[in-house]
């Protein structure tokens, strides 16, 4: 028999990707009556559109933020013990990176829990992926700081890294601040650095191009506000 499990669930990049979601992924999900989730709501919604034959009233969510207590962690992974397969969900993407999840993960690792990660969307891959830059050699930073005078360091220090060990950098930004990091890349970033902006992965406004900072400047990319992007960067 079966031990239950703690899957990883990959979700869409955007809420019109159902597609890029795996079959099997699809059979498993239907069969998972707990989930561990970022937001309920989201999570009800995706659900209903990948499994309509599933009651979704049926289903136990817990939310798991910022804020959530190890005793509450605890509490999520309780129906492990209990014989049922749970699910962990991000708000997009895969469960675990650049997300609270990781926090779930660990803790089922140390209780002695099957780990059971699924193939799906990652924004970070596929960015990589797409950049055609060193994918033998990369490093992902998540949100680098907002303020300019930490901002730019952060730059110039990844630019640095780039540049002594030939690896990608790869960094994201809260959408309505893509604009200024893009502005601060121009502004401190050596004009032979190249960096790939990768806005909008899986939809249909796509937009996946490497440019050098120099070429950036001429030629600048149509506007990022509120748009998700990632940012690699990598020096030459």
């Amino acid at each position: 028999m079966k031990k239950p499990q703690l899957y990883l669930l990959p979700v869409p990049l955007s809420e019109t990707d159902i597609q890029t979601i795996p079959e099997y992924n699809r059979q498993i999900m239907s069969n998972i009556r707990y989930f561990i989730v970022e937001r309920v709501r989201t999570a009800r919604r995706f659900l209903r559109k990948l499994a309509p034959d599933v009651v979704i009233d049926e289903l136990t969510f817990f939310e798991l933020n910022k804020r959530t207590t190890p005793e509450e962690l605890s509490e999520m992974l309780a129906p492990i013990w209990q014989g049922y397969d749970v699910g962990l969900m991000s708000e997009a993407g895969c469960p675990g990176v650049a997300d609270p999840g990781a926090l779930i993960v660990e803790m089922a690792h140390e209780s002695g829990i099957v780990v059971h990660p699924l193939v799906g969307p990652s924004s970070i891959l596929l960015a990589l992926m797409g950049s055609g830059m060193n994918g033998q050699s990369f490093s992902f930073h998540g949100y680098l700081p907002a303020k300019k005078e930490q901002l730019v360091p952060a730059l110039r220090k990844l630019e640095q890294v780039s540049g002594q060990t030939g690896g990608a950098q790869l960094f994201i930004e809260t959408p309505y601040r893509n604009q200024q990091v893009f502005a601060q890349a121009m502004a401190c970033l050596s004009a032979k650095t190249k960096l790939t902006i990768a806005a909008d992965l899986t939809t249909e406004s796509q937009y996946i191009v490497t440019k050098s900072i120099g070429q950036w400047k001429q030629a600048p990319p149509p506007a990022l506000h509120k748009r998700p992007v990632v940012f690699v960067l990598q020096a030459h």
